[in-house]
């Protein structure tokens, strides 16, 4: 038995099954799968990711992102927030802060708007106040 053990048994871990886990297994191992890895995983690595990303994903980035970018977010740019500036917003710079410069577009432009419109609303609101008293006045002589 302990012949067997020593013979055929030791025999068989350290002729077969070392023979296949060194041979066979490790041979797969380097062979087949690392030449896997390295062949068709890094294959797919080269030729197909970075086709994704040199082709559709970098043609995103130059078609239809940096298109938007100078079509339609520099045409808005451009155009209306240009236009918003150029016009409404420097058509009040040129009223209100030029025509105070000039002089006379200040008291056109922000005298006539800003202080008589409030002076008018000053006097409306004395005259409701005079209104008021002299119907308090009338009751209190009833």
């Amino acid at each position: 038995m302990d012949g067997w053990m020593d013979g055929w048994m030791d025999g068989w871990m350290d002729g077969w099954m070392d023979g296949w886990m060194d041979g066979w297994m490790d041979g797969w191992m380097d062979g087949w799968m690392d030449g896997w890895m390295l062949g068709r995983m890094d294959g797919w690595m080269d030729g197909w990711m970075d086709g994704w990303m040199d082709g559709w994903m970098d043609g995103w980035m130059d078609g239809w992102m940096d298109g938007w970018m100078d079509g339609w977010m520099d045409g808005w740019m451009d155009g209306w927030m240009d236009g918003w500036m150029d016009g409404w917003m420097d058509g009040w710079m040129d009223r209100y802060i030029v025509g105070w410069v000039d002089g006379d577009g200040w008291m056109d432009g922000w005298m006539n708007e800003w202080i008589d419109g409030s002076t008018d609303r000053q006097t409306d609101r004395q005259t409701a106040k005079r209104i008021e008293l002299k119907s308090n006045l009338k009751y209190i002589i009833w």
